[in-house]
């Protein structure tokens, strides 16, 4: 299955997407933030099918963080997810880098679809 990382500040809801995806046979790797995530992903030289990342969140936001991997690692594929509408709106015009934004709250049925989809849909390049 694929190598995905998480990266979202709410505890309880990264623990509750890695349990979803592990539910799928995916590897999950979790980061607190942006930075964070950005960290492993250069340490690991980009070495994940998918980034899942929150939009809002301290650091360095998931649209930052998806500015500066998708041309870092265009294999990536980037999935964001957010509650505030206005983070939505935030991340509109990001369509060549991002696959899609994904709606909280989700149940686990919607975040395995979402991210099935990615991963179906491939890489948007850079």
């Amino acid at each position: 299955m694929a190598r995905i990382l998480v990266a979202e500040d709410d505890e309880p809801v990264r623990a509750f997407v890695r349990r979803a995806l592990e539910v799928d046979g995916h590897a999950v790797t979790e980061a607190r933030d942006g930075a964070e995530a950005l960290e492993v992903l250069e340490r690991e030289a980009g070495a994940y099918d998918l980034l899942l990342t929150d939009i809002r969140m301290p650091l360095m936001d998931g649209i930052a963080l998806a500015l500066a991997a998708a041309p870092q690692f265009p294999a990536l594929v980037i999935l964001l997810m957010t509650g505030y509408a206005d983070q939505r709106e935030r991340a509109h015009g990001l369509e060549a880098l991002v696959h899609d934004v994904v709606t909280k709250p989700f149940s686990l049925a919607d975040i395995r679809a979402k991210v099935a989809e990615a991963l179906a849909a491939g890489p948007k390049g850079f």
